[in-house]
C-alpha cells in the first residue's frame, strides 16, 4: 500500500491510497470468509459454495464492497495517526473510488483538516474588563430566595392575590363575545409572575379575592403560535378559586442551624463568600470572553463544515440535557415547536461557526507564545482534584483516563494565556449598571470548553398534546467504503 497526501479546497486534504494486486486479493478473500454464509447456490450447502463459484453466480464484484470497507478501515486510521503532525482530521472523509480492478484499487479520501487562522494584533488593545461586587443587598436578597424555597404553602383567605401566589381559576375565553377553542380552563394553578400566560393575563388577576370573578382583556402577541389569534384582542372571564401563597420562615438562629450555621452571621458570612467566589468567576469569565471576542474581530479562517456542524451538534445535545433536567423530551419539545432537529440545529450555525474560530484564536495563540503546562503544574492540579474526591495524588492518578490529564494540561495552557492576555492589553474596567452577583457566571470561552449555548427557552410547561390558547409559547455518524461508489452491476444475476 502507498498513499500520497494534497492540500484540497476549502481546509481539506485529498488522501490517495492505492493498494496492489495481491492486497487486493487479500481483502477481496477475507471479504469473502466473513461474509459467504449470506449466499446460497444450488448444489452446495449455504456458506458452503467456493468463492469463483459465487462470483460466477452473483457477479465478479460480488465482495468489491466489503474488500474496499476492509481496506479502508485497516489504513485510513494509520495514515492520520503517520500525518498527525501536519493535518488534523475534523471530521469524517468523503470517499470515492478513482480506480479498480484485479491489479490494483485505488482509494480517495477527502477529509476535512483543522484550517490555519490568521490573527491581528493580540497585543496592546483596549479592552473591555469586568467586575462584579456583592454587596448587603446582594445577600439578603439570596437568603430571602432561599427561604421563599423553603417556605410553607399555606392556602390564602384574608387577602388579594398577589406576585408568585399560585392562584387556582376557572378561566373562559371570547373573541368578539364568542368562545375560541383552547380558551378555556378548570381548576388551573397559575404562578402569578411565571409569565407561564400571555402578556397583561397575570398582572390583572392580581389584587382579585377568592370567590371573585372579573373579565380580563387582553392582547394576543404578533408572534402568537396560534395564526387565528395573533394581534386580536380577547376577553377571558376568571374566577379565582383558591389562592396558595408562601409562609417564610424566620431569619433566625433555628433556620440558620438548619442551613448548617452556627449563627445568623455565619449563615451571611457562608451566603457572602459563595457570592463572592461566584462574582470573581464570573469576572473573570467575561473579561475572558471580551478579551477573544475582541482579538477574534480580526481573526480569519477556512472552517470546514464539518467543524461548525460537530459545535452544533454539542449545542443540541446541550439543550436536551437542559430540557431533561425539566422533565421534557428534545423530541416533544421540537414537535410541540413544529420542527424537526435538523432544522432547529441551523438556529445555532452562527454562533457555532464565531464559536470555532474564537477555539482556533485561543490555540494559535498558545502556539505563537509558547505557553506549555509543566509538569509540577499539571501534578499539583492532579492532587488538587484529588484531594476534592478525598483520595491521595498516586490513587487518582491510577484511576484517571488520558483524556483527563489532557484535559488538566489545556486547562492550564488556557488559564495561563489568558493571564498573558490581560497583562499584555490595556484592560479598561466596565462600567454598567448593577447586576447582581448570583446570576450565573457566563461560559469560559477556551479551547477546551468553547460552547454555543444551546439552551432552549423553558417552556411554561411541559408540552401536552392540547395547549391553552391562553398560554404563551415556549420561547457521529460512520462513514464507510460502502458509499465510495454504487455497487456494481452484478454478473450472472438470478
Amino acid at each position: 500500500m502507498k498513499y500520497e497526501v494534497a492540500a484540497a479546497e476549502k481546509s481539506t486534504v485529498k488522501i490517495t491510497i492505492t493498494f496492489t494486486s495481491e492486497e487486493w486479493k487479500q481483502a477481496n478473500d477475507k471479504a469473502y470468509v466473513q461474509t459467504r454464509s449470506k449466499y446460497a447456490v444450488n448444489g452446495f450447502r449455504k456458506g458452503k459454495a467456493p468463492k469463483h463459484v459465487l462470483e460466477l453466480y452473483y457477479g465478479k464484484g460480488l465482495f468489491y464492497e466489503d474488500a474496499l470497507n476492509l481496506l479502508y478501515s485497516e489504513h485510513y486510521g494509520k495514515i492520520l495517526e503517520k500525518e498527525k503532525e501536519k493535518f488534523t482530521s475534523v471530521g469524517e472523509p468523503a470517499l470515492s473510488v478513482e480506480d479498480i480492478s484485479e491489479e490494483k484499487v485505488v482509494l480517495v479520501a477527502v477529509t476535512p483538516v483543522k484550517p490555519d487562522v490568521k490573527i491581528g494584533n493580540y497585543k496592546g488593545i483596549k479592552i473591555n474588563k469586568y467586575e462584579y461586587t456583592v454587596t448587603d443587598a446582594d445577600v439578603d436578597a439570596e437568603i430571602d430566595g432561599v427561604r421563599e424555597r423553603v417556605a410553607e404553602k399555606v392556602e390564602i383567605e384574608d387577602r388579594t392575590a398577589q406576585m408568585k401566589d399560585t392562584a387556582n381559576i376557572d378561566f373562559v375565553g371570547k373573541l368578539n363575545g364568542k368562545e375560541f377553542e383552547g380558551g378555556s380552563g378548570k381548576a388551573f394553578d397559575l404562578t402569578l409572575g411565571s409569565h407561564q400566560f400571555i402578556p397583561g393575563f397575570e398582572e390583572q388577576v392580581v389584587g382579585m379575592k377568592k370567590g371573585e370573578t372579573k373579565d380580563l382583556e387582553v392582547t394576543f402577541p404578533e408572534d402568537y403560535q396560534a395564526e387565528d389569534l395573533k394581534g386580536k384582542k380577547a376577553v377571558f372571564t376568571v374566577t379565582l378559586n383558591k389562592i396558595t401563597g408562601s409562609k417564610l420562615p424566620a431569619l433566625d438562629e433555628e433556620f440558620a442551624k438548619k442551613m448548617g450555621s452556627d449563627s445568623v452571621e455565619a449563615y451571611k458570612a457562608k451566603v457572602r463568600e459563595r457570592l463572592e467566589k461566584n462574582a470573581e468567576n464570573r469576572s473573570r469569565n467575561e473579561t475572558e470572553n471580551a478579551i477573544i471576542t475582541e482579538i477574534a474581530k480580526t481573526a480569519t479562517a477556512e472552517i470546514p463544515d464539518a467543524m461548525v456542524e460537530a459545535q452544533e451538534d454539542y449545542s443540541l445535545q446541550k439543550m436536551e440535557y437542559n430540557l431533561m433536567y425539566q422533565g421534557i423530551k428534545l423530541d416533544d419539545y421540537l414537535s410541540y415547536l413544529g420542527t424537526t432537529r435538523e432544522e432547529y440545529k441551523k438556529n445555532f450555525e452562527e454562533e457555532a461557526r464565531r464559536n470555532v474560530l474564537q477555539q482556533l484564536v485561543v490555540e494559535k495563540i498558545i502556539q505563537l507564545e509558547n505557553i506549555k503546562a509543566s509538569e509540577k503544574e499539571i501534578s499539583a492540579k492532579v492532587a488538587e482534584q484529588a484531594k476534592s474526591v478525598g483520595k491521595t495524588a498516586e490513587e487518582y492518578k491510577k484511576t484517571m483516563d488520558p483524556r483527563q490529564l489532557e484535559y488538566i494540561e489545556n486547562d492550564i495552557k488556557v488559564t495561563k494565556l489568558f493571564d498573558f492576555l490581560a497583562a499584555n492589553n490595556e484592560m479598561v474596567v466596565y462600567k454598567e449598571e448593577k447586576k447582581t452577583a448570583k446570576k450565573p457566571a457566563a461560559k469560559k470561552t477556551t479551547a477546551k470548553s468553547q460552547e454555543a449555548e444551546g439552551e432552549a427557552p423553558a417552556p411554561a410547561k411541559k408540552p401536552t398534546a392540547k395547549k391553552t390558547a391562553s398560554q404563551e409559547k415556549p420561547a457521529e455518524k460512520k462513514t464507510s467504503a460502502k458509499a465510495a461508489k454504487p455497487a456494481a452491476k452484478k454478473e450472472g444475476d438470478k
